[in-house]
């Protein structure tokens, strides 16, 4: 995706090419010739908060969104930007300016055709100060924004921008249904009217949301009659239910993986891929509260947390500790950053520096005014990851004499009661990694605000000059020093203690067919999946 997303389970899927580590039947059948029909069922631990692509910051908002809109643009299996809406693009006057002529057999779900004006209208929609979305930046970015025809655009820069063609992988929203909304009440949030693959024909809060295929797509009506998405907020009651029979797809925990479905039962049904998720799990801290405002104390806890403890713990292995933002192995990646601090004596000796010595017979941490260190981890309910993490850093902590209490929230709540307000002490989170370095919106101090995606608060005059120059630039060696310099800062200053890159470990059924992994992951082409006649249920139960 073009987005910077929370992810709600941990897992990304992108990456380097998966490998299939399991299998029986499946395998072979992807010979087996396409058919239309059936119903695929997947579980999310997130409900989403809405279907307005522009308005969500989480993960199970923009997986069912990518399925309901298009884009000018969007990511090939290869991670290769190429034409969606679009029928081609052309790059001009050195990047400068961005001519698109789109496809004219598109259509709006409700039979109105999708023209250039749909575009214009999202552009001026996301370039609007009342517009409440945290992707505004890109939008910022274009100079002016030009109608040459009802299927032809162009958009002009005063300089280079890097993210420029990103941008316009983004959805495209309906200009004659949304145009005087509010977008805040409008019912298009749950009712959405989108020109992609599939359409959304029930959302049971709670429940599930239920997609049915658009026999209209221009890129040819899906194979797969439906895809069911259940609302299963507990990734052991999602296995349960894979174990049942009533799931097609699910991303396992590392133990799952591991011990869980090795019998050859589980082989003989499903398969099973691995690779380095492109997404990372972080301790966000909030810098507003007093108890992080002094760097020394953020320090102090990078080293009281050991993250191969934790890979090994929580992940099993299956993971790497990471250092910052970006994928291990990528080009924007630091390796000169050490990924793994542990160094117990040098907490306590930070933490004494900070004011913070161990009194009493408790030998908990406190300040001159005996006020204890104490603060709470928040995260999100069903998430076993993020909880067997956030307990190991509880147990680290308390070594060091720091009181850490750990709450669960349901994912809604989580982001637009808690992240969203700046109400917590610190967040164990996940955001996807982007193919562009640019990380301009989660960084730069303009977007500490309600809302904004710095919502740690995190401000830093170096790194919002890093963040303004970077994505002015084209040479990637000569934007490689100043992402370098990017991560330094993070790494002085830990706003974040960045934990882990994890696996991702989809499971897939057998009767699920077309799967053709690749750098993008296993979903690239999931429109082209297809179920076997004989796997194809002729009904859909309730859950």
């Amino acid at each position: 995706m073009a987005l910077v997303l929370l992810s709600a389970c941990g897992r990304g899927d992108a990456g380097r090419a998966p490998r299939e580590t399991g299998g029986g039947p499946a395998s072979a059948s992807n010979a087996a010739r396409p058919a239309y029909g059936g119903r695929l069922v997947e579980a999310t631990i997130g409900e989403p908060s809405n279907l307005i692509p522009p308005l969500a910051t989480d993960s199970s908002s923009h997986e069912i969104s990518s399925l309901i809109y298009v884009a000018p643009l969007k990511y090939d299996k290869n991670i290769n930007l190429v034409p969606d809406a679009a029928k081609s693009f052309e790059i001009l006057e050195d990047g400068r300016l961005l001519r698109f002529t789109l496809r004219n057999d598109i259509r709006w779900t409700d039979g109105v055709p999708l023209t250039a004006r749909d575009v214009e209208f999202t552009y001026k929609l996301m370039v609007d100060p009342s517009t409440p979305t945290a992707y505004a930046e890109d939008y910022l970015a274009v100079k002016s924004f030009r109608l040459v025809d009802d299927y032809t655009f162009e958009v002009r820069y005063d300089t280079p921008f890097a993210r420029a063609l990103v941008t316009w992988a983004s959805a495209i929203l309906p200009r004659h249904l949304l145009e005087g909304q509010d977008l805040l009440k409008t019912p298009l949030a749950r009712q959405p009217v989108g020109a992609g693959p599939y359409m959304l024909k029930e959302w049971t809060a709670g429940n599930r949301l239920v997609l049915v295929a658009n026999p209209d797509y221009f890129e040819g009506r899906a194979y797969i009659d439906e895809v069911v998405m259940r609302i299963i907020p507990d990734q052991t009651t999602q296995f349960m239910e894979l174990k049942s029979g009533n799931l097609d797809l699910m991303g396992l925990t590392p133990q799952q993986y591991l011990y869980q479905t090795g019998e050859d039962g589980w082989a003989a049904q499903y398969r099973k891929f691995q690779y380095l998720a492109s997404g990372y799990a972080f301790l966000g801290y909030n810098m507003r509260s007093p108890l992080f405002s002094d760097v020394r104390v953020r320090r102090a806890i990078l080293h009281a947390i050991d993250k191969d403890e934790i890979v090994r713990g929580v992940l099993a292995g299956l993971g790497v500790a990471a250092c910052g933002p970006y994928k291990p192995g990528a080009w924007a990646f630091n390796g000169r950053i050490p990924a793994n601090e542990f160094d117990p004596e040098k907490a306590r000796r930070l933490f004494a520096e900070a004011g913070w010595t161990r009194q009493g017979p408790d030998g908990m941490l406190t300040n001159a005014q005996g006020q204890p260190f104490a603060f709470t981890i928040l995260t999100n309910q069903g998430n076993s990851q993020r909880i067997k993490a956030a307990i190991i850093i509880q147990s680290r902590l308390k070594d060091m004499g720091v009181i850490v209490r750990i709450r669960t929230v349901e994912w809604a709540a989580f982001i637009k009661e808690f992240v969203d307000k700046g109400r917590f002490d610190a967040v164990l989170l996940s955001w996807n990694i982007l193919e562009d370095p640019d990380l301009y919106d989660v960084w730069h101090s303009s977007k500490a605000v309600p809302g904004g995606l710095n919502f740690t608060g995190f401000k830093n005059a170096e790194l919002d000059d890093l963040l303004e120059r970077g994505r002015r630039m084209l040479d990637q060696k000569r934007r490689k020093p100043l992402y370098d310099r990017l991560q330094e800062i993070l790494h002085e200053e830990q706003p974040y203690c960045f934990l882990y890159v994890p696996m991702a470990l989809p499971m897939v059924h057998e009767r699920v067919m077309g799967i053709e992994p690749a750098p993008a992951g296993i979903k690239h082409n999931s429109i082209r999946w297809w179920i076997s006649r004989q796997g194809q249920a002729p009904e859909l139960k309730e859950q």
